[in-house]
């Protein structure tokens, strides 16, 4: 797949980036190198490779799941603006 010119335009226009028009060549070659690459990464053999996450085997830490900290709603609703029956009031955004 090769991008033109007028492609890169159109990626741009796409992205909301404005680009020259003297500088559109130079980002068409650009795309054709990553598209290059992805073609090259694409001729690579994964058979049998499983999917990793990182460079380097590495288990996350796993801590207990539990609340610790818990029942605080009247202080936490005590810097509401607005709080009634329990709850943060806020203005109606919708009609």
């Amino acid at each position: 797949m090769s991008i033109d010119p007028s492609t890169a335009a159109r990626v741009a226009k796409l992205a909301r980036i404005k680009v020259e028009d003297d500088a559109l060549p130079a980002l068409a070659a650009e795309f054709n190198t990553i598209l290059g690459f992805i073609e090259q990464l694409n001729e690579v053999d994964v058979e049998g490779v499983e999917p990793m996450t990182s460079v380097t085997p590495q288990r996350l830490k796993r801590r207990v799941d539990e609340v610790t900290d818990g029942s605080q709603q009247k202080a936490v609703l005590k810097n509401a603006p607005d709080a009634r029956e329990g709850f943060f009031a806020v203005p109606k955004v919708m009609e």
